[in-house]
């Protein structure tokens, strides 16, 4: 019997996470020739989550539980889950019920198939136009600086197998990007049509901040384009910057009485200071990351562990 291990990030639903656990165990027992566990990891919610896992975790040892001691984000919960597991295939979805855990099955008869790796596509998502603007933008930067195909659709809600996870927790840098490390994995990802629900309750955790700092970690850990677009960018500029010279001496030569304009020289000034401030704090994010990944920040720190080893 293959196994098949669900990771669940947790954050902000007590109101929620029952009900993803038992849609869970309600579809497992309907599919023959699988055996599973559950790995909720805790991404220190403020709210009462963690002893709603205490409880599930008493019930049934197939579910485990992990709390963090602060608040990693998203992707380092992933990881957390993903070092935890050991089954055949990790299924990966979220707490909030809008993934549907009863349509499993859809991502393990194409992971059947062949693939490595399978995501959920949605015809019509459910979340607020802010957080679907955020997935655009999302899914652009991941097609420019990660090389996605772009016909693939990327979701929270997607299924790997074992060797995809093996390759993936092998990194250990501070800022994990869990769909940049299946994209370095592998490249024989499929999508399958599931439905996308309404939020039973409450809101999105993913506000502008954590979308930003999401995309940073999305194109500085796993692409150098950004530093070449810069030095094309800066090429360009003191290229324009050396013909705007030469058409300012030839203007002052054909017509010595034109004034050489303060204005134009400070549009110059400013324009050219700008990219240079730009180009030094792109390549200043990336010496940062590098220098906090040099004293072995963590990704995550564990503070509490149910039902595992």
């Amino acid at each position: 019997m293959k196994k098949i291990s669900f990771v669940i990030p947790c954050y902000r639903s007590e109101h929620t996470l029952a009900h993803v656990v038992n849609e869970i165990k309600e579809k497992m027992n309907t599919m023959d020739g699988y055996q599973y566990d559950i790995i909720l990891v805790n991404d220190c919610s403020p709210d009462n989550t963690m002893e709603v896992i205490r409880e599930l975790c008493a019930g049934d040892e197939k579910i485990r539980g992990i709390g963090f001691s602060q608040n990693f984000g998203q992707h380092s919960a992933l990881m957390a889950g993903l070092r935890c597991s050991d089954g055949d295939y990790v299924v990966c979805l979220d707490d909030d019920g809008q993934t549907p855990a009863d349509e499993v099955d859809k991502l393990l008869a194409k992971l059947e198939e062949g693939y490595d790796a399978v995501y959920a596509q949605y015809d019509h998502k459910q979340h607020s136009t802010f957080r679907n603007m955020g997935s655009k933008i999302n899914e652009r930067m991941t097609r420019i600086m990660l090389g996605k195909p772009p016909a693939l659709y990327l979701s929270s809600y997607f299924a790997v197998k074992r060797f995809v996870v093996e390759d993936m927790i092998r990194y250990e840098n501070s800022y994990p990007y869990v769909i940049g490390l299946v994209l370095r994995a592998t490249k024989h990802i499929a999508n399958v049509p599931v439905n996308h629900r309404e939020r039973e309750s409450g809101t999105s955790g993913y506000n502008l901040k954590k979308l930003v700092a999401l995309w940073f970690n999305g194109f500085t850990a796993f692409s150098v384009k950004p530093l070449r677009i810069a030095t094309a960018v800066g090429a360009f500029s003191a290229f324009a910057g050396f013909l705007y010279g030469i058409y300012t001496i030839v203007k002052r030569l054909l017509n010595p009485a034109v004034p050489m304009g303060f204005s134009s020289t400070m549009s110059a000034i400013v324009f050219f200071g700008g990219m240079i401030m730009l180009m030094l704090g792109l390549i200043g994010e990336y010496i940062g990351r590098i220098y906090i990944s040099l004293n072995n920040s963590p990704q995550y720190v564990i503070r509490e562990k149910i039902n595992l080893d």
